[in-house]
């Protein structure tokens, strides 16, 4: 080439070059700004709009799904609970009816649970929910009327409606899915976690209800006049705990650190119930734990009772000076009939005493509050007037026994044949329907849908076959995993009936804690008798919306959103798991669950 010739250009990149000056036109430059102009800072308006726009759009969608997140009809019910956390204030038990805060709240509870019932205007339970749970009201009202002294006896009925009836159906109403029922069973454990540290730093500090001479009884915020309170409450959180940590899958990695912290939890807070020294509590923990780990299965079952007897055994000689009082106490269970301790001899008069009351009215007893006024004439010259209380920031007191300490008995002398018959009826038809739909949903071969029965175990592995043949993607880890939910809310419901039926041998209601008991019977019957324990979570707004009716009293089959959900016949064919084929033109349109979907299944 010459000096003169300008650069080589290779004779295959220049139609290239052309080509792409062809496709992407070079843009014009903006034109410069005038000299006389001066440089300004501030921001156009299309870029304010394009920075600071989506940050709150993000947040709103955040704030927006808070909110959805929140169960708003299951938070009186989750209130109720913790409220217990609050100290008891309690100066005496016989200075007539305590109301607390956490009663306040039940009432709260039942009235907003009444309100959601006439506003949705249809019926709100089953026939066998509505007699089931209203039973136990039409005995007491029996024997209300038919009670020596009818005026007095008003407290006590008002007392049994809310415990047996108004709480436990309130529950049944408002819960709408299984998360919901893990909402108010996590309430349960976080009181169980408060009041068991409370209960152990009393144990540690000296600070403690009065046992043997020695302030170390761990009673926690209910103090020394209801020694049973904290011992109930750390049983139940270990039940739930130990079902949650038991449902969640051990492999995937994802989960295995809420496993870990359930079972955790559970071990814990046997800790603060060995310290309560109640021995009801001890054998009614022992016997629902022993339901619990057998419904998850006997093999897994055997392995953690090896793991919690270490842990006891640990427990029990980390104690110290302590574990000799622990043994000792363990010791009494056994003599309760060669050698009973003094509480226990006052137990067996006052069972007498019962006993004897029933006799002479078996049919309706002595009305609701009875017992204490004919406790007199029917019990030993050895029963004691009153139990020694003190500790716990509480001086010296004699407790008085108004109680038989034996919720059966209890029931058999004031309310008589009727009110017992109710009252284990209703009862024994929980823990039977409770543990039939858990049968049911462990022989399933996949979750059933809500408001359909469990498929036959023939026909549930020949579906599962086909699906995984046809769409390996959609078969049945989601399905699994909605069944070990469904298997872990079902074991814990059972559980806490089983705990409070073998608890009732020894103790009736009364205290603060009564409230936390009618929350749990709530739990234990939704998962019983409502349909919606079968729903993994609440319905959405359209299907909530095509399950109302417009106007008019309510057709047959409709069921309110929050108690009795109703699925359309569209979403009986719906696989649990995502789909296998190509969405049709109408669902990439049309979002799960919008106005569209809505309005098609309204002219169907």
């Amino acid at each position: 080439m010459g000096q003169g010739a300008g650069p080589a250009v290779d004779p295959d990149s220049a139609p290239r070059s052309a080509e792409h000056g062809a496709r992407h036109p070079a843009r014009p430059h903006p034109p410069p700004a005038p000299a006389h102009q001066a440089p300004t800072h501030e921001t156009p308006a299309h870029q304010t709009l394009a920075h600071e726009t989506p940050s709150h759009l993000a947040l709103a969608h955040r704030a927006r799904a808070v909110l959805r997140a929140v169960p708003w009809p299951v938070l009186p019910a989750v209130a109720t609970v913790l409220l217990l956390c609050l100290p008891d204030q309690r100066g005496d038990v016989g200075g007539g009816p305590h109301v607390t805060p956490a009663d306040l709240a039940s009432m709260g509870l039942v009235g907003y649970c009444a309100l959601r019932v006439l506003r949705d205007r249809a019926r709100p339970l089953t026939r066998t929910a509505a007699v089931v749970l209203g039973a136990p009201a039409l005995a007491v009202a029996v024997a209300t009327v038919a009670a020596d002294d009818p005026s007095s006896a008003l407290t006590g009925f008002a007392r049994c409606t809310q415990i047996f009836v108004l709480v436990p159906i309130a529950v049944v109403l408002l819960l709408r899915s299984r998360r919901d029922f893990r909402w108010v069973a996590g309430a349960v454990v976080v009181l169980a976690v408060v009041q068991g540290a409370v209960g152990v730093r009393q144990y540690v500090t000296g600070t403690g209800a009065s046992y043997a001479g020695r302030d170390v009884r761990a009673v926690g915020t209910f103090g020394p006049l209801d020694v049973m309170a904290m011992a109930t409450t750390v049983g139940y959180g270990a039940l739930i705990a130990l079902s949650v940590g038991l449902a969640l899958p051990p492999t995937r990695t994802g989960a295995r650190w809420p496993r870990r912290a359930a079972l955790c939890c559970a071990a814990a807070l046997l800790v603060p119930l060995a310290l309560s020294f109640s021995r009801g509590a001890w054998i009614a923990t022992a016997c629902a734990g022993t339901v619990v780990l057998f419904l998850h299965g006997a093999r897994r079952a055997l392995r953690v009772m090896a793991a919690l007897a270490a842990v006891a055994v640990l427990a029990v000689c980390g104690l110290g000076a302590g574990s000799g009082l622990m043994a000792e106490r363990l010791d009494s269970i056994t003599r309760v009939s060669a050698a009973p301790d003094r509480s226990v001899t006052d137990r067996y008069s006052l069972w007498a005493a019962a006993t004897d009351i029933w006799r002479d009215h078996p049919v309706t007893g002595v009305g609701p509050k009875g017992f204490a006024a004919h406790r007199d004439g029917h019990a030993s010259i050895g029963l004691s007037a009153a139990s020694d209380t003190a500790g716990a920031g509480h001086a010296f007191q004699r407790e008085p026994l108004l109680s038989p300490h034996n919720m059966y008995l209890l029931v058999l002398s004031e309310q008589g044949l009727i009110g017992a018959v109710a009252l284990l009826g209703c009862w024994s038809a929980l823990l039977l329907c409770g543990l039939t739909r858990l049968s049911a949903l462990r022989r399933a071969g996949r979750m059933p849908l809500p408001g359909h029965a469990a498929m036959p175990p023939q026909a549930a592995a020949a579906q599962a076959t086909a699906a995984q043949a046809a769409a390996p993607q959609a078969a049945a880890p989601g399905c699994a995993g909605a069944r070990r939910g469904a298997t872990g809310c079902g074991a814990g419901a059972v559980g806490l009936l089983v705990w409070q039926a073998v608890d009732f041998l020894y103790a009736d209601i009364g205290g603060p804690t009564t409230v936390l008991t009618s929350v749990v019977l709530g739990l234990a019957a939704w998962w019983a008798l409502s349909p919606a324990a079968l729903r993994d979570a609440p319905p959405t707004p359209g299907e909530r919306a095509s399950t109302a009716p417009a106007s008019g009293p309510p057709r047959a089959g409709l069921r309110p959103p929050y108690g009795r959900p109703a699925f359309h016949t569209a979403n009986a064919a719906r696989p649990c798991g995502p789909p296998s084929g190509p969405p049709s033109p109408r669902q990439a349109s049309t979002p799960r669950g919008g106005p569209n979907v809505h309005a098609e299944e309204v002219r169907r």
